[in-house]
């Protein structure tokens, strides 16, 4: 039943342009969303709408992890932080994107949801995500710098430590404003920071010394 719904909304997430690269589309096909969420909302897994998981949090909308995979233009091997690991399902999708030898390190606020998250990568066999629990504001120094950062909460302004961890060259994503805000898409090329705006998005707000 879930294998026929997940190739339903790749295939509208195809029609609508969310997904344009066949990367992007297998890892979608290869990640079961419905383990991803509550039981007791399964049946919605691949309604293309955002699912509460717990403590105010949710799991995106299919199509914003989609607009978000191909704007990052995720590549083999990289090294990725994402902040906000939620129920595990983003970072799931992108640890695919990366592959085996690719490494993606998410930061998770609510340590019950940090908790969730670790088993539900465990239970789908996903090896190359590393789940903390902490303040996903100040980022992860610990493993800096990063190809990619992303960010599935909404920030008042981009924290400084993640432009200081990212590599030169590298790609920064993040909403900016309170729920209703604007996805911006960060280069750093030579020191210098280009800053690109994606339109409009809703997210929950980041919390933590450079969130609300």
């Amino acid at each position: 039943m879930y294998q026929t719904e997940r190739e339903k909304l790749v295939n509208m997430l195809k029609k609508e342009g969310r997904i344009k690269t066949k990367e992007v589309e297998q890892a979608f096909l290869e990640i079961p969303r419905e383990e991803f969420i509550p039981n007791i909302i399964k049946k919605h897994a691949y309604v293309d709408t955002p699912l509460e998981i717990g403590k105010g949090q949710t799991i995106s909308a299919p199509h914003m992890v989609a607009i978000m995979c191909e704007a990052l233009d995720i590549k083999k091997d990289q090294k990725i932080l994402e902040i906000g690991a939620g129920s595990g399902y983003h970072a799931a999708v992108v640890s695919k994107l990366v592959g085996d030898n690719g490494h993606v390190y998410t930061i998770e606020r609510f340590p019950e949801l940090a908790e969730n998250a670790k088993k539900n990568l465990e239970k789908t066999k996903i090896k190359n995500v590393k789940v903390i629990n902490g303040d996903g504001s100040i980022g992860l120094s610990e493993y800096a710098p990063y190809d990619r950062i992303y960010v599935t909460c909404a920030a008042p302004k981009i924290p400084p430590p993640l432009l200081e961890q990212l590599k030169d060259t590298g790609k920064l994503l993040i909403p900016v404003g309170q729920m209703i805000c604007t996805l911006n898409l960060v280069e750093k090329k030579d020191d210098k920071i280009i800053i690109k705006d994606l339109g409009g998005c809703a997210f929950v707000p980041l919390v933590g010394k450079h969130g609300h």
